[in-house]
């Protein structure tokens, strides 16, 4: 290997890293706020890749459907809930939230065709699309047993995860989707070519990234949900509601995941499963940070990306082993310095 070819490797790893870490950060908000291990995180990087190309090749995506479906079941849900606690009045905008807003959205994909749309107005659409299946997801599956254990929380994430898994090859098929690159440009610094996707990628991931930081230090929902990770008990009895929390926090997790989806859609070809094996890479940064620190969930995401990239090179039948290996002594260090009790 010689000093170019090191260079484009970095330069690969870097990109991935900076993918795996957006994911990284929304497993350890998720965790922290809901004590949820969020394994179908990866399925809204693969539904935000394959939204977006659905709407470049002029097709109503299957993202559509399981947004109606979802907004009917919550309404369905939220409406009986009202009716029994005698709040009528409420079920106009129960039904105008849940029912109406995808319905609209609904109809204007069939009333223009998104082939001919801005590239801009495309990510907006697959982002509107994507993103409020967070907050329904927890509505749904999480928010009725948030006070379960860890490990029921966990078995509920697989089974999520093996339905949108599912889901996703009814809607979108198994053949692989891959959209045109967002820009040609390129840059050379000295024998190193720079392609201007992938400095795209790690711009957008930098900018998302600080925005991140800015909301949890600066707005008054981020404080909230850094005092619901902190102590949930005392950010409860001060008037942080629970749920509340737990949506914002899916809402961010699937914002995070579908823009990861769209950046990475140019670079390389996803298919319906490929969000399983993406967010499990986020997922060992995530470890990495102990599933607490975001510093070191961003540091270690970007050594799983810099790792992967280096072992395609040396060897690349094996570049996934020795990725997912590297959990093993980084459990094996937290678990001799952690103190260990029963879960209340």
């Amino acid at each position: 290997m010689d000093v170019q070819i090191a260079l484009l490797l970095g330069q690969d790893g870097v990109t991935n890293g900076a993918i795996y870490a957006l994911l990284a950060l929304a497993l350890v908000l998720v965790f922290a706020v809901t004590r949820v291990i969020f394994i179908p995180q990866g399925e809204f990087v693969a539904f935000g890749a394959l939204t977006l190309a659905s709407l470049q090749a002029g097709k109503l995506p299957g993202t559509v459907w399981l947004l109606l479906a979802m907004g009917m079941a919550i309404g369905l849900i939220e409406g009986a809930t009202a009716v029994r606690a005698r709040r009528f009045h409420r079920l106009p905008l129960i039904i105008l939230v849940n029912c109406g807003a995808p319905l609209l959205l609904a109809a204007s994909l069939l009333a223009v065709s998104p082939a001919g749309l801005p590239l801009p107005v495309q990510v907006l659409l697959t982002l509107m699309l994507v993103v409020p299946l967070g907050p329904m997801l927890y509505r749904l599956a999480y928010q009725p047993v948030a006070e379960a254990s860890v490990l029921a929380l966990l078995i509920v994430s697989v089974a999520v995860h093996v339905t949108l898994t599912g889901i996703g090859l009814l809607f979108f098929g198994a053949e692989g989707s891959r959209t045109p690159a967002f820009t040609d440009a390129s840059f050379t610094v000295g024998d190193v070519v720079l392609q201007g996707q992938t400095l795209l990628v790690i711009v957008a991931s930098t900018l998302l990234i600080v925005a991140l930081y800015l909301f949890f230090e600066r707005t008054l929902y981020g404080k909230a949900l850094r005092a619901t990770a902190m102590n949930r008990t005392g950010a409860r009895l001060m008037g942080i509601s629970g749920d509340l929390a737990g949506l914002l926090s899916f809402t961010l997790a699937g914002a995070i995941g579908a823009f990861s989806g769209v950046l990475i859609s140019p670079i390389t070809t996803i298919y319906y499963d490929s969000g399983f094996l993406i967010g499990l890479k986020g997922f060992v940064g995530a470890i990495i940070g102990g599933l607490a620190s975001y510093p070191a969930a961003a540091a270690g995401a970007v050594l799983v990306g810099l790792l992967e990239a280096y072992s395609s090179f040396w060897a690349s039948a094996f570049k996934e082993v020795i990725v997912f290996t590297l959990i093993i002594p980084v459990l094996l260090w937290r678990s001799l310095k952690t103190r260990h009790g029963e879960e209340a």
